[in-house]
């Protein structure tokens, strides 16, 4: 998992894109939490 918050948030967006998946999956996904997926992705 990278560390930067601007590339971890490219990361998690192309992974729901390309998913079709809730933050609850990208979180499990990159063993983060929910939260963490809502603020970067904010």
């Amino acid at each position: 998992m990278r560390t930067n918050i601007e590339e971890r948030a490219c990361d998690l967006a192309a992974y729901i894109i390309d998913n079709k998946a809730t933050v609850r999956a990208a979180a499990t996904q990159f063993g983060i939490s929910k939260s963490t997926v809502h603020t970067d992705a904010t």
